[in-house]
């Protein structure tokens, strides 16, 4: 019975040697790539939004858990290739996260209308008016919902985290 409960550790035991945790903080600091965070995060969001439409479209029926899905899809690519650990990588990934879910519904809107037309020809013709205004018709307030769901997981999953390895790499 004795070996089957596991000895607490005191708060001594568990306690990380500040220098240590200094020198793995500016080791990861070093790796920071906000540059290559924002593209990798651009890169996801745009292909999230491709995805939500395409899904959109072909089912004829709009998921708003799509948004959640752009949201970690970026985050993840803003933490695999930025590797930060600052607040501002996770403002590049709420960022994306936002820019991905509305361009998922300006492309559902234009995917729709070109079964009827030329895709390009549609594209051709969007400018700041015209984008503003199909967000506006097609804007439905369960959308806030998912967009902000979308910003927060973008935000929570780009950065890295810490990890004991990272720490035994100093010691």
């Amino acid at each position: 019975m004795s070996d089957q409960i596991q000895r607490q550790q005191s708060p001594a035991e568990n306690a990380i040697d500040p220098l240590i945790l200094q020198a793995a903080l500016q080791r990861l600091k070093s790796e920071q790539n906000l540059v290559l965070a924002a593209l990798a995060g651009g890169v996801a969001a745009l292909l999230g939004a491709c995805i939500w439409s395409a899904v959109t479209v072909t089912t004829n029926y709009q998921i708003g858990w799509m948004a959640v899905g752009v949201g970690f899809l970026v985050g993840y690519a803003v933490r695999s290739f930025g590797k930060g650990i600052d607040k501002s990588f996770g403002i590049v990934g709420a960022a994306w996260s936002l820019a991905g879910c509305a361009a998922g519904n300006l492309l559902t809107i234009v995917g729709t209308i070109s079964n009827q037309q030329n895709i390009v020809n549609i594209l051709e013709k969007l400018d700041l008016e015209i984008v503003a205004s199909l967000m506006q018709a097609t804007f439905n307030p369960m959308d806030l919902l998912f967009y902000g769901i979308a910003v927060y997981e973008g935000y929570r999953f780009s950065f890295r985290q810490v990890s004991q390895g990272d720490l035994t790499k100093i010691s």
